[in-house]
């Protein structure tokens, strides 16, 4: 899979930044350039909602390798040696053949150059532009970070190798491209949602139902079976044990039925207008637009983790940032003798009836602690696949201070001793705001050949360096609570 070193985006509103929030979060430099004088404060509120929604999906842990943010006061500078560049500029076609055109001319010869238009055609923004066989629209849907389906259009004079290096780009920073076979306006998602819109403005003029009555309708009911199974699959198990047949044969005769109003638009007015603005204001309940935006990414979060549980639609596509960190090859041995495993914020599900970090939570904080040095000795997950893995064959924790949900955490570690088939560690965790001392975790590991199962001795690159770690801890004081047994003292 071809890794994106670096991406511009052009267009820095909702869609763009949702765009660099999610291209940054999955290690990937970008460069923006947007004339809005307002641009960075506003995409740095898109960025704090992804970085909460991240932080949500995977508590506790750090977010991996961040890739950095910078603005540009040009678009050629900010295209300048991008693998991707992203448009998402106003959906005007005279703006987006001019904002191309500058990109053309900056842009590098094996660029991919997607645009987020929802319904103008690749073809007509690709007409005069250089590079014109690397444009291509890439519609995505909003919140970018969180929603992983990219629609991939090409247009006239887009090339297949363009096609085929877009779909690996945007699948590397756990996308789902899916590529349309020709152009057509509004592309599929937006017309299967023009087709819900429209037939929704007329429940609504026809004093049916109100927008809440609608929107009742989809949550509780259409949008939780199509959130995992999509239209088609869904409507496959409408026809039970009988099959897909069965249902197209039972329900087929009633698209001659006179339901809907698909091919018809209520009269666009302000009546209409002001009855759709009033039934939402009320719907909102005086949910400001940011409170809305936090518990709709709370929501998707949720619902993104219980389908992950399941392997299942776009929950098998999201990508824990720590996993990607130690895919990524960035796993040398820092320098120094201090060693800082971990780093993460305590998550409102870590805390107990008292409000505070509650105890195997601890364990599990320690646990990728531990993790992170067995990576830097070499025995990570890639280490696993040879038959070899480290065991935790004793654990004791001691719980000095109290964490509430929210704050800020860290671990620094200490190599208390090693031999050829064991290691000894100690976890020290401390507060980040104040720099107490939370808890410490002290840990026995033994080297394990899986296929024997039983003990064995390490690789000696592995053995060297713990040896080197060894070496530049050797001044450190041997912790006080190391190898401490647990027990009721006496007065």
């Amino acid at each position: 899979m071809t890794k994106i070193n670096k991406a511009a985006v052009v267009g820095g509103g909702v869609i763009g930044g949702g765009w660099a929030a999610r291209l940054v979060l999955a290690g990937v430099d970008v460069a923006v350039a947007d004339p809005d004088p307002d641009a960075k404060r506003k995409l740095d509120a898109i960025m704090a909602n992804a970085e909460r929604a991240m932080a949500r999906l995977w508590p506790g842990q750090t977010l991996g390798n961040i890739g950095s943010l910078t603005y540009e006061d040009s678009i050629g500078a900010a295209v300048a040696g991008a693998d991707l560049v992203q448009e998402s500029a106003p959906e005007r076609l005279d703006l987006k053949k001019r904002i191309h055109q500058e990109i053309g001319e900056a842009a590098s010869d094996d660029v991919v150059i997607g645009s987020s238009t929802s319904g103008l055609l690749p073809s007509e923004i690709q007409a005069d532009m250089p590079h014109a066989d690397r444009m291509m629209v890439a519609h995505p849907y909003n919140p970018v970070y969180l929603l992983p389906v990219v629609e991939i259009v090409g247009g006239a004079k887009t090339s297949s190798a363009a096609i085929a290096k877009a779909m690996d780009l945007y699948t590397s920073i756990g996308m789902k491209p899916v590529h349309l076979q020709k152009e057509i306006d509004a592309f599929v998602g937006d017309r299967l949602l023009e087709a819900m819109w429209r037939e929704s403005l007329w429940l609504i003029k026809d004093g049916i139902a109100t927008a809440e009555t609608i929107d009742d309708v989809v949550r509780y009911g259409l949008g939780l079976r199509y959130a995992q199974m999509g239209q088609f699959m869904t409507y496959r198990l409408g026809g039970g044990e009988a099959g897909v047949r069965h249902f197209l044969e039972q329900f087929g005769p009633s698209l001659q039925w006179p339901w809907t109003k698909l091919m018809d638009v209520p009269e666009w007015n302000d009546e209409l207008i002001d009855m759709i603005a009033t039934q939402s204001d009320d719907q909102a309940k005086g949910k400001s637009i940011a409170e809305l935006e936090e518990i709709r990414d709370n929501n998707l979060v949720d619902i993104l983790k219980a389908l992950k549980a399941n392997d299942w639609g776009a929950g098998a596509l999201i990508q824990n940032p720590a996993e990607e960190s130690v895919k990524s090859g960035n796993n040398n041995l820092p320098d120094g003798n201090v060693l800082e495993t971990w780093s993460g914020l305590v998550d409102q599900s870590w805390t107990d009836y008292n409000g505070h970090m509650t105890e195997f939570r601890y364990l599990e904080v320690f646990s990728m602690a531990t993790d992170r040095l067995l990576v830097w000795i070499g025995g990570g997950p890639a280490y696993v696949e040879t038959g070899a893995s480290w065991y935790t064959i004793e654990t004791h924790i001691k719980h000095l201070d109290e964490v509430a949900a929210g704050k800020p955490m860290r671990v620094e570690t200490q190599l208390v001793q090693h031999d050829d088939k064991r290691v000894h560690l100690f976890h020290h965790l401390y507060g980040v705001e104040k720099g107490n001392l939370l808890a410490t975790g002290e840990h026995m590991l033994m080297h394990v050949d899986m296929a024997a199962g039983r003990s064995s001795v390490m690789p000696d690159a592995m053995k060297s360096v713990l040896d080197v770690i060894a070496e530049r801890q050797a001044d450190m004081p041997k912790p006080d609570a190391a190898g401490a047994a647990i027990g009721i003292r006496q007065k």
